[in-house]
């Protein structure tokens, strides 16, 4: 592992609010790291905690404790955490770094894997469809119908009583789906509308719809958040580090469309498989929900297992991001 990898195993283990010297003894007790000669480590480990805060690196948050010290915790082991105490939580500074010199050899879809990598640290499934493999799928006009990908969150509820009770009341409150109609970058008006657009009608059957892009030109900030507000799609910036995404406008929700879900059941088999999966998963038995949600893990998207893995895949696909040392 890196120093970087081994702290997010130790923050994993640990599974609570901790701070940077229990984290330090995580890492010496499972020998995550050999750290050598180096005179303090502790400080080392809280400044590469400080890190994922400043970067923005969302598989990490923090709170402040009286006297002005902070501890840290995983994102995804937040469902763990008390209420009271998330009250806390900071604010995160994200820093946005453009890199002017780039290497525009990547492909549009490159890119799903580090989207698929984001919407899974928060909770999202995620699943490319191929319009390619549809009925009339070298139909040009498809891509006005076809999502890049999509997304299902299911409401995370702790105890068997309310899981039964909202299933009771209402099924489809107890999910959400969403489209991403995904581009490498947009760097002028008419690229923008045109992005924008096929995101509106391609997501008509979900309840969120998003653009998600590599790069958004500056100069296109104030139509980006005009086209928000009149038409509700939400829009992703996408980092080369996945965790480093982020969601700069948020989506509205809507309705399912059932008509236009049946549609596209029909013509592409697998989204048909998707909407199988979930269903599959909303009806499980209990005894059988493990093995029923580890299936519908396997068929979506795959996701990077550690920071060694993203920039590997990174090189490999010219996608140009901003070179981290390995400490």
């Amino acid at each position: 592992m890196t120093l970087k990898e081994a702290v997010l195993k130790s923050l994993e283990d640990i599974n609570e609010i901790t701070n940077y010297l229990t984290v330090y003894n995580k890492i010496v007790e499972k020998k995550y790291y050999d750290f050598g000669a180096a005179k303090t480590p502790g400080s080392t480990i809280s400044a590469i905690l400080g890190d994922f805060i400043r970067n923005g690196d969302m598989r990490v948050k923090r709170i402040k404790q009286d006297g002005g010290t902070y501890s840290y915790y995983l994102t995804k082991n937040e469902q763990n955490i008390a209420i009271e105490v998330l009250n806390n939580v900071a604010e995160t500074g994200i820093i946005s770094i453009k890199n002017t010199a780039k290497t525009k050899t990547y492909e549009e879809r490159d890119l799903h894997k580090l989207l698929s990598s984001y919407l899974k640290n928060t909770g999202i499934y995620s699943k490319t469809i191929f319009h390619e493999q549809s009925t009339f799928g070298k139909d040009s006009n498809q891509i006005w119908t076809h999502p890049d990908m999509v997304g299902i969150r299911f409401l995370n509820l702790q105890s068997k009583a309310s899981q039964n009770f909202i299933k009771s009341i209402n099924r489809v409150d107890t999910f959400k789906l969403s489209s991403y109609e995904i581009k490498r970058e947009i760097n002028s008006d008419s690229e923008l509308k045109k992005a924008f657009f096929q995101a509106v009608s391609n997501s008509s059957w979900a309840n969120y719809g998003y653009l998600v892009a590599f790069e958004f030109s500056d100069s296109l900030a104030e139509e980006i958040e005009r086209l928000n507000q009149s038409f509700g799609i939400g829009v992703i910036e996408l980092n080369a580090n996945p965790y480093r995404s982020k969601i700069l406008y948020q989506a509205k929700y809507r309705d399912l469309d059932f008509s236009t879900i049946d549609k596209l059941c029909k013509i592409n088999k697998d989204f048909e498989k998707l909407i199988e999966q979930i269903e599959k998963l909303l009806t499980a038995e209990e005894r059988y929900y493990k093995s029923t949600e580890k299936e519908l893990n396997e068929f979506c998207d795959g996701y990077f297992a550690n920071d060694t893995e993203i920039e590997i895949y990174c090189k490999d696909k010219f996608i140009p991001s901003e070179k981290e040392p390995l400490v």
